[in-house]
């Protein structure tokens, strides 16, 4: 065990920036699946096992709503259809890991990608063990969140009226950001436009799914002029 201690020494340290964004927004999912009736419980078993912010916020509404279960498939699968083209971004990485690949590939979410790909263990710490921690911390901060937003919703009596809000700010705040660079802006307006049209077109109960079909193939025949924009902005 003196290899794990040391790549969990040695990845502490990069993982508290998602500690403090992790903590936050799962308090947040927490007491939105609390304050639609849930057990605190469920909130731990779904973060456990789903390991998705997004899909966690978007399932407490899914479960609200008594979406069917074909519904809910085709959305988790198109929201996390990003999480393809990570993996096959990783799979030299994960060649490392040996039988902690299953887990691996598991925990990897937006934020473990981000560290996994611009860190690198220090000299004398297993890599295998390195990348472990990173993903393993990255599970046990958001676990932590949405346990400690449920039980505080169950027996605080917290009132979650527009907790919900906080993904919306997250968004928010990743369009604007994006919007500073040239290159970003094309996908962004594409996003924005599609979920317009199609919430005036569609009930506000299916056009989520229309409006992420629509984004999903604009960016796939547009990749290549976008890749395009995005070397020469890096240029």
């Amino acid at each position: 065990m003196k290899g794990f201690r040391r790549a969990a020494a040695a990845a502490f340290p990069h993982t508290i920036p998602v500690l403090v964004c992790y903590l936050f927004m799962g308090i947040a999912a927490g007491l939105m699946l609390s304050s639609k009736g849930y057990h605190f419980g469920w909130s731990t078993l779904m973060a456990a096992s789903v390991l998705s912010g997004t899909m966690q916020f978007m399932g407490v509404e899914l479960l609200a709503g008594n979406a069917s279960l074909l519904y809910t498939a085709v959305i988790t699968f198109l929201v996390n259809f990003r999480y393809l083209f990570y993996g096959i971004s990783m799979l030299d990485k994960f060649k490392q890991s040996g039988p902690l690949r299953p887990y691996m590939i598991f925990g990897l979410t937006d934020e473990t990608y981000s560290l996994l790909y611009a860190t690198q263990p220090p000299e004398g710490v297993s890599p295998r063990w390195y990348m472990f921690c990173i993903a393993f911390f990255d599970q046990l901060y958001w676990v932590a969140g949405c346990t400690i937003g449920a039980t505080a919703g169950a027996f605080a009596f917290f009132d979650a009226t527009g907790i919900d809000f906080v993904m919306t700010a997250l968004f928010v705040t990743i369009l604007l950001d994006q919007w500073k660079y040239k290159r970003g802006r094309i996908p962004s307006l594409i996003g924005l436009g599609a979920t317009a049209v199609c919430l005036m077109l569609f009930s506000r109960e299916n056009f989520i799914l229309i409006a992420i079909i629509i984004i999903l193939t604009a960016l796939t025949l547009l990749r290549s002029k976008l890749d395009l924009q995005n070397e020469e902005g890096q240029a």
